[in-house]
Order: structure tokens, then C-alpha cells, then sequence
């Protein structure tokens, strides 16, 4: 049967496709890119109407009810890059800047920096921004598994700006010569708090990870697993996302440093859109979603 491909403007045709009823989506997708070379499949969105939601690769064109002469409606979704790619950019670049800053250079601090000692405090905060960053970058090789394997170019240059300006800023501040550090039992404490909740991170990531079979894109609810820091799942839709805050949270009592306390309210904010996303997409796709959960902050949000 033949399928008028529209542009999503609905100002005219991009081309028409000759294909089966029992084709799917990912198969329409693969017949436009042959017909116009530069629309390769992750470029494209294919929707029933012009406004309406994305179709899902795996549905086909029989259950969506499309006979010979139907339309579907294209949305360029313009240039990709790789999920993968822009988070390993965007995380080893706070890696290299924070320990570029760390060591004091002359273009940043002038004569400054050569003589005044360096606290135990920006010590411990290099060690803990290398830790957390280095496990990011671990978490995308060989934790993650993504739903879509790419996302709009644009945005590895949003992503990396972000990142890369923050620890910049952040850095700049917790080893500048006359920084004070705060007393000893906030410092370790702060410590202890960033560490416990890295595990945390961690330990949500891959009970995330293990909810996808390799190769799929099988949604389940998450729940608690045999790990005691997974219990945030009772209360939380997104508990990864949770304990972020709480690293940078204990990050910036350790350091006492209002840059790095406004990364962490920055992060919050981010993070608390794409949370909020996620809840309400957990409440519509699962009926028997636990009604009691919030989305990132227990009890609150």
C-alpha cells in the first residue's frame, strides 16, 4: 500500500512510500531516509496528525489503522549526536577544568596562587569533584542504557555550557588562595553526607539499568530492590535525581561556598522539570503506579 509521507507544516509532501500493513513505524522511517537521504531515522518524528504525539518505532501501520493512501506527518527533528557522546562531553569537561583550576594557574589567580597553602578542604572537594565526575563518565559506558540512542546536536552545546561554566565557577572559588575553609566536623560531615549519597546515585542507576533487557526499550515500575539505598523508590519516582542534590547539597556544606550552593539549586531546579515529566508519565503508562510517591523531593514534590 502506499503512504503519503506531509510535512509536519502540513505545507507539502515530502514523499510517498510504498509498504506493508504489517510494517511498523522504524520500517516507514527507513523508506524515508532511503527517498531523502539527509532524514535518516533518528532525525525523524512521525505523527497520525500534524499536532499529535509521536508514534512509537515498534507500532505498525495495521494497528494504527492506516489503509492504502493514508498519511502520516513528518517533523525534522534537525541534526543528532548520540546520548552517549554529549554525556561523556559534558562530564569530562567539569573532570579537566575543576583539576586544571585546582593546581592554581597564573591566568586564573595571577602571583597569588605559587606561595599560599592549599587547605584539606579543597583537597577533599578536588578529590570528591574527580570522584563524582569519573563515576559519571563510568555510569555512561557501562551503566546506562537509553532509550533513544540520539538527542538534537543543540544540545551538547547547551549541556556542556552548563556544566563547564558551573565548575569553572565553582572551582574558581574553592581554591582561590584566600579561601577559608569551615571548621573540621562540617567539612567531614559534609563528606560523609557527599559519599553516602554517591552510593545512592549509583546504587538507582543500576536497579534502573536492570529494569531494561539489553537491546530493549521495556519500561517497568521501579521499585526497592535488596539494596537498602534503593528504599527512596517508596517514596520518590526519581531517587538518581534525588540524591544529585543531596551530593551537591553535602558538597556545599563541606565547602561552605555559595557558588557551589547555587550549582545545587540550579541542579534542583533542572532536575526537578524532568522529574515531575517522569512522575506524570509513570502515573499515565502504569494503573497500578504507586499513588503515594512524589517525584523528586519525599513528601514535598
Amino acid at each position: 500500500m502506499q503512504i503519503e509521507i506531509i510535512n509536519s507544516s502540513g505545507s507539502n509532501t515530502v514523499c510517498t512510500i510504498d509498504i506493508t500493513p504489517s510494517s511498523t513505524i522504524n520500517d516507514v522511517k527507513s523508506c524515508i531516509h532511503k527517498k531523502r537521504g539527509k532524514l535518516y531515522p533518528d532525525r525523524q518524528a512521525l505523527r497520525l496528525e500534524a499536532k499529535s504525539k509521536n508514534l512509537k518505532d515498534e507500532e505498525t501501520l495495521q494497528s494504527l489503522g492506516l489503509k492504502n493512501g493514508s498519511r502520516l506527518y513528518l517533523k525534522d527533528l534537525g541534526p543528532q549526536i548520540g546520548w552517549s557522546t554529549v554525556f561523556l562531553a559534558e562530564y569530562a569537561g567539569p573532570l579537566v577544568i575543576y583539576l586544571y583550576v585546582y593546581q592554581r594557574p597564573w591566568i586564573f589567580y595571577g602571583n597569588l596562587g605559587s606561595g599560599a597553602e592549599v587547605s584539606i578542604t579543597a583537597h577533599i572537594a578536588a578529590a570528591c569533584w574527580t570522584f563524582h565526575y569519573a563515576k559519571r563518565l563510568m555510569e555512561t559506558i557501562f551503566v546506562h542504557r537509553f532509550s533513544h540512542s540520539t538527542m538534537p546536536l543543540f544540545n551538547l552545546f547547551k549541556n556542556c555550557s552548563y556544566y563547564w561554566i558551573f565548575t569553572a565557577y565553582v572551582a574558581y572559588h574553592v581554591n582561590h588562595p584566600l579561601y577559608t575553609s569551615p571548621n573540621t566536623l562540617q567539612v567531614y560531615g559534609g563528606l560523609i553526607g557527599f559519599l553516602l549519597s554517591e552510593v545512592g546515585n549509583l546504587s538507582i542507576h543500576v536497579a534502573l539499568r536492570n529494569l531494561r533487557p539489553p537491546g530493549t526499550k521495556k519500561r517497568s515500575i521501579p521499585m526497592p530492590d535488596g539494596n537498602p539505598f534503593t528504599f527512596l523508590f517508596d517514596y520518590v519516582s526519581c531517587p538518581n535525581y534525588t540524591y544529585e542534590f543531596m551530593s551537591w547539597l553535602s558538597f556545599t556544606i563541606m565547602t561552605q561556598c555559595l557558588p557551589a550552593g547555587l550549582f545545587a539549586l540550579a541542579g534542583l531546579y533542572q532536575m526537578s522539570v524532568w522529574a515531575l515529566g517522569k512522575h506524570r508519565n509513570y502515573l499515565k503508562e502504569f494503573s497500578s503506579y504507586p499513588k503515594g510517591r512524589k517525584a523528586i523531593i519525599p513528601f514535598i514534590l
